[in-house]
């Protein structure tokens, strides 16, 4: 079987449609690009489909090469026969391919290497073979027949087929078991269900794997993988009678077989196995952790904007005040200032009402940090007081905005290169401002494992998991599209075909040059030429172009076939682009072409009726209850409102307004059976919750989502939270009456 028909096999598609893909792949082509503009080449794949043909034609891509390293070392031994060379060449799994190349490693000085060395080797082939047992002409002594052992123990851990079986034992029947390490912790760990625990290494769940992993690293725990030895050693005995001449019948030799089978499960083939079957468990645990980090992402991504809405953005604080800033409706950063509703409520006041009013402010943006919910009850005061004086004046709506991750992006070079005036405190508030407007377009300058939606992100492969959530990031970007003209470059890179030089140089064009008038005008770019245009083009809008399909989804080169659509229709293409109902009579059966076919066609139209449609659901502020804002106002039996902040294996985190998430054990999120918590809820889901139980000396909340969930018994006790708690909130004074007045740094 070739690797193309491999990995149709592995990907569930035809040989043919990988073929396809890996042509378009060869010819610099990128997911996104393949998934939506080339349809017609590849069968009409989806990206999760293209991309796990990427991932096994690049397993097997370095398998291959694996292969002919093998190739090349054994046949330098002199050892390469023909069916050896055949075994490895039809190896499509890599560790049988090391199991086959195992006896021809370099090794370092083993025991059977001093054996050989003292001439026991005739003697172990005698035993080997069921032949006359003597060594040097005399009958073996117990020191004899142990060095000789040594020989056959190591012979048998280089068969191929018995290190695979065992490896398979240890995979299906192996028990994972934690010990509390010595000295025992004289204080409390999270790990205390481990002290004593054991559970099969098939069925344990990634996230407590990862979990005892961490105790492990801590040096907490002690954790081992078992098997029954005597059923191992069976079944090595078992494989041996049809390959070892001597184990056919009962005998001395026999025995010896035995006994150094036994040495070799014990010294030789056990304690690799083990550490093979661990490491690809944790493996399949860091792609579980990943695919759920990464599912929270894209989620968390494509939350709803509030659009093009001038914002006041406000990052809470208590003792050196709350930082300010303004937005316009493109996010543009118009000035900054100070208050303290804490120390002086009046002025603090006065400020929020001058800015609302003298900036036409649609919504206030409140970082949910320390003081996040007093500033939020403080401003909601300001804003009613503001109304009853001024009715006239059109009274924003305030929102709760995470801040995870916002005190990386202030200290970070893009913050610096953005606002190199602007003191970190600042640029956190700007930041905070322009998630509301854009989550998407403001989270991709941060690292997406400082977001705060991962679970056991730090014990992961951290190349798996930067490489997931790129890819993830670059779908959310492409899949929403760019605005060219206002994108900053941390985004503009995301998109297809363009790399952060070709972002750079296309807003230093910007800045030089003006606003782009057509996506023809990227081809004045200094470096981005017809490849990168091609890949890129199709993902970036020019709001107010020209040539209204420069706003769309269409590529440009599929602009003819519109021009014709419309010609067909006699509309001029204005008349047509964003027409539903024209659109919607199109035939699209009349414009196939040998390149252009029907999937591409009907993306067109659909296109055609709503030009640059963004995908993501209309904006819809969370309600958080009023007179709960802290830990201590929680009670159990309390029915609240809450966000869904983060999505694990064992439950969901959901923020209920008190800067302590409370977490819905897997076992609470619905009325029926739930084995996989996704199935039920994604982050940024707003959800109706009951408090089941209330730490807080712990700082635990534990929530439920039944219909009626039974109340009481404290946190969830076998799922921890991961997170730390927030530090405690400090009440605000109530503002009092206050006048317009202007301020000094606005």
């Amino acid at each position: 079987m070739t690797i193309i028909d491999r990995t149709a096999a592995d990907a569930a598609v035809s040989s043919a449609q990988v073929l396809a893909v890996k042509k378009l792949f060869d010819d610099g082509c990128t997911v996104p690009f393949i998934a939506r503009y080339r349809k017609e080449a590849h069968g009409n794949l989806d990206e999760v489909k293209i991309t796990k043909i990427q991932e096994r034609l690049v397993y097997y891509g370095e398998l291959q090469d694996r292969k002919a390293a093998i190739l090349k070392s054994i046949d330098e031994q002199g050892k390469l026969t023909d069916e050896l060379k055949a075994q490895i060449e039809e190896c499509f799994v890599k560790s049988r391919l090391e199991d086959l190349y195992q006896p021809y490693k370099p090794k370092r000085r083993t025991r059977a290497q001093v054996a050989k060395e003292k001439g026991y080797e005739p003697l172990a082939d005698a035993i080997w073979e069921g032949g006359e047992l003597l060594h040097e002409g005399a009958t073996p002594t117990a020191e004899d027949f142990q060095f000789a052992r040594d020989i056959i123990a190591e012979r048998i851990a280089d068969i191929a087929d018995i290190r695979g079986a065992v490896r398979l034992l240890y995979a299906k029947n192996g028990i994972v078991r934690s010990e509390v390490a010595s000295p025992k912790p004289k204080e409390p760990t999270k790990f205390e269900q481990y002290y004593d625990f054991s559970e099969p290494i098939a069925a344990i769940p990634s996230h407590r794997y990862l979990a005892i992993r961490r105790g492990q690293a801590e040096k907490v725990l002690w954790v081992r993988v078992e098997i029954d030895a005597e059923n191992a050693v069976e079944r090595m005995m078992e494989m041996l009678e049809k390959l070892v001449p001597s184990c056919s019948r009962p005998g001395e030799a026999r025995s010896q077989v035995e006994l150094a089978a036994r040495d070799a499960f014990k010294r030789l083939l056990s304690p690799s196995c083990e550490i093979d079957v661990t490491i690809d468990k944790k493996a399949e645990a860091d792609r579980a952790a990943v695919e759920i980090f990464a599912e929270n992402l894209r989620h968390l991504l494509l939350a709803s904007p509030l659009g093009e809405k001038a914002v006041l953005a406000i990052d809470p604080g208590v003792r050196t005040g709350c930082k300010v800033a303004v937005l316009d409706s493109t996010g543009k950063y118009l000035g900054k200032t100070v208050i303290f509703p804490m120390q002086n409520p009046v002025e603090a006041a006065k400020a929020v009402a001058m800015i609302v009013a003298k900036y036409h402010i649609d919504a206030v943006a409140i970082g949910n940090g320390t003081a996040g919910r007093e500033t939020e009850s403080f401003v909601r005061d300001t804003l009613k007081k503001l109304h009853a004086q001024h009715p006239e004046i059109a009274i924003p709506m305030v929102v709760s905005v995470s801040e995870q991750g916002a005190s990386i992006y202030s200290a970070s070079e893009i913050a610096r290169r953005e606002f190199p005036d602007l003191d970190l405190t600042v640029r956190g508030a700007i930041s905070i401002g322009r998630r509301l407007q854009d989550p998407l377009a403001e989270l991709v300058k941060i690292d997406p494992k400082s977001i705060g939606v991962g679970q056991y992100q730090h014990d992961v492969s951290q190349s798996l998991l930067a490489a997931k959530l790129d890819e993830v990031v670059i779908s959310c970007v492409n899949g929403v599209g760019v605005e060219l003209n206002t994108a900053s470059a941390p985004l503009l890179e995301r998109v297809s075909g363009l790399s952060p030089a070709l972002a750079k140089a296309i807003v230093e064009w910007r800045e030089k040059n003006g606003k782009f008038a057509s996506r023809k005008d990227l081809l004045k770019v200094k470096g981005l030429g017809e490849k990168a245009y091609e890949q890129c083009a199709g993902f970036l809008r020019i709001r107010g172009a020209e040539n209204p399909l420069d706003s769309s989804a269409v590529h440009p080169e599929s602009y003819s076939i519109v021009e014709k659509m419309a010609s067909d229709a006699g509309l001029e293409l204005s008349s047509l682009v964003g027409n539903a109902s024209a659109a919607g009579k199109i035939d699209v059966r009349k414009y196939i072409t040998p390149s252009v076919g029907e999937p591409t066609l009907r993306d067109i139209v659909s296109e055609l009726a709503k030009p640059g449609r963004d995908p993501r659901d209309v904006f819809e502020a969370p309600a958080f209850r009023e007179d709960v804002m802290k830990i201590e106002d929680v009670r159990e039996g309390m029915k609240l409102e809450g966000v869904v902040t983060n999505v694990t294996a064992f439950g969901a985190f959901v923020d209920i307004g008190v800067h302590q998430d409370g977490l819905i054990h897997l076992s609470e999120l619905s009325d029926s059976y739930v084995s996989d918590p996704s199935q039920v809820v994604k982050t940024g889901d707003k959800i109706k919750v009951t408090v089941i139980g209330v730490d807080v000396e712990r700082a635990r909340i534990s929530l439920s989502a039944k219909t009626n969930p039974v109340i009481g018994g404290g946190a969830h006790p076998s799922s921890p939270s991961e997170r730390k708690p927030r530090q405690r909130q400090t009440s605000f004074g109530r503002a009092g009456g206050f006048s317009c007045n202007p301020f000094a740094n606005l």
